[in-house]
C-alpha cells in the first residue's frame, strides 16, 4: 500500500468517525482544506520533473476524488440519519381517532332576531332590510329630527368620509327607523296608480331589524348593537292597536301570559304622543321589577308626510326595541358585552 492509498483509508476512517456535520467538516479540513494533506501533496510536486509531475499529479487527483467521494457519502449518511430521527420524533399514529370539530350554531342574538321576525310575520308584518350607511335625511331629518335638534346629540355619533347630495357626510345609522321611511316610500310608489284611480292604499305593516351604531359602551350598551323598529300605518290604526300588538308580542316572545305591560309618557321626535314600554314578570327571578324594553308612539304627522302620505288620512304607530336587551332578559344574562366577546365557552351554552 503506497502513501496515497494510506491517505485515502485514513480519510475514510476519519469521516466515518464524525458523528455530526460539524465534526465532518473538521475532518474534511484535515484532508481537503487549504492546509490539508491533499493540498500539501500538490504543493510538493514543484521539485519533480515534468514526467514525474504527470504521473504523480494523476495519482494525487485519483486519491483526491476518492476522498471527496467518501466525504459526500458520509454527508449523505448523516443527513439520512437526521431525517430518520426527525420522522421518528414527529411520527403520527394514523389509527388514533381525529379531533372532531363541533358543529356551530346560531348566536343567541340571531336566535332572538329570528324569533321576533317569526312572531311579527304571524301578525302580518313584512320584514324590511336596508343600508347600514345612511344619509342624514333618512337618519334624522325625515324622522322630524332636524339639524341642531337636542334629540340628535346622543345619536349622530359615527360618520364616514363620504358626503351625500346635500353635502352632509353619511352616517352609520343610529337606529333602523330610516327603513320605515324607505319602506313606506316604496310602498306608496308601488300603489300610486291604484290610489290615483280612486282605490285604497293597503296598510303599511313592517318591522326593520338590523345592526345600529352609537358611541356607547357599558354593561347594557355597546357601540354596535341591534334594533328592531316596527311600523303600522293605515286609515284607522290607533294607539289601542299598538298596545294589543306589543302585548301579544311580549307574551309570545317570553312564553308567558303572566306578564304585565305599562306605557309611560315620554318624548321622541318622530312620534306624538310617545310612550316608553315597560314589562313586569309576575314570577321568576325578575318578578316585581319594571323593565324597559321599547319606545313607541303614534307616528308624527311630519314623518307621515315625509313618507309621501297625507297625515290627515293616514295614521298609525311605530315602536323600537333592542333585541340585545330582549336576549339578556330571555336568557338571564346581566352583561351585554358577553354576547360580543367571541368567547366560545359562553356562546356554546345557547346551542
Amino acid at each position: 500500500m503506497n502513501d496515497l492509498d494510506s491517505l485515502v483509508d485514513g480519510a475514510k476512517a476519519a469521516f466515518a468517525q464524525a458523528a455530526t456535520p460539524a465534526e465532518l467538516e473538521n475532518a474534511k479540513a484535515v484532508y481537503l482544506g487549504k492546509a490539508g494533506r491533499i493540498t500539501e501533496l500538490m504543493k510538493g510536486m514543484a521539485q519533480l520533473s515534468v514526467e514525474e509531475k504527470k504521473t504523480r499529479g494523476a495519482a494525487i487527483n485519483v486519491a483526491k476524488q476518492a476522498v471527496e467521494a467518501a466525504l459526500q457519502a458520509r454527508r449523505q449518511a448523516l443527513s439520512d440519519a437526521e431525517l430518520e430521527q426527525q420522522l421518528k420524533a414527529e411520527s403520527l399514529d394514523v389509527t388514533l381517532p381525529g379531533r372532531r370539530r363541533q358543529a356551530g350554531g346560531l348566536h343567541p342574538v340571531s336566535r332572538t332576531l329570528e324569533r321576533i321576525e317569526q312572531i311579527f310575520a304571524s301578525m302580518g308584518f313584512d320584514v324590511a332590510d336596508g343600508p347600514e350607511i345612511e344619509t342624514d335625511w333618512h337618519s334624522f331629518t325625515s324622522l322630524n329630527n332636524p339639524p341642531n335638534h337636542p334629540a340628535r346629540s346622543m345619536q349622530d355619533t359615527f360618520y364616514v368620509d363620504m358626503k351625500g347630495a346635500d353635502g352632509i357626510p353619511f352616517n352609520l345609522r343610529p337606529h333602523t327607523s330610516p327603513m320605515q321611511v324607505r319602506y313606506a316610500q316604496q310602498h306608496v310608489a308601488r300603489h300610486k296608480a291604484a290610489v290615483e284611480a280612486g282605490g285604497a292604499m293597503p296598510e303599511i305593516r313592517v318591522i326593520a331589524p338590523g345592526r345600529t351604531y352609537r358611541v356607547d359602551s357599558d354593561a347594557t350598551h355597546s357601540p354596535m348593537f341591534h334594533q328592531c323598529e316596527g311600523l303600522w300605518l293605515g286609515e284607522n290604526v290607533s294607539f289601542k292597536d299598538l298596545k294589543v300588538v306589543f302585548t301579544d308580542f311580549c307574551r309570545t316572545f317570553f312564553e308567558s301570559d303572566d306578564l304585565v305591560l305599562r306605557f309611560r309618557p315620554s318624548f321622541f321626535p318622530f312620534t306624538e304622543p310617545s310612550a316608553e314600554i315597560d314589562i313586569q314578570f309576575q314570577s321568576g327571578p325578575l318578578a316585581g321589577r319594571w323593565l324597559e324594553v321599547a319606545g313607541s308612539g303614534q307616528v308624527h304627522p311630519n314623518v307621515v308626510r315625509n313618507m309621501g302620505l297625507d297625515p290627515e288620512r293616514y295614521i298609525g304607530f311605530a315602536f323600537g326595541m333592542g333585541p340585545d336587551r330582549l336576549t339578556m332578559l330571555r336568557y338571564g344574562v346581566n352583561d351585554l358585552r358577553l354576547f360580543f366577546d367571541g368567547d366560545i365557552r359562553f356562546l356554546r351554552q345557547f346551542q
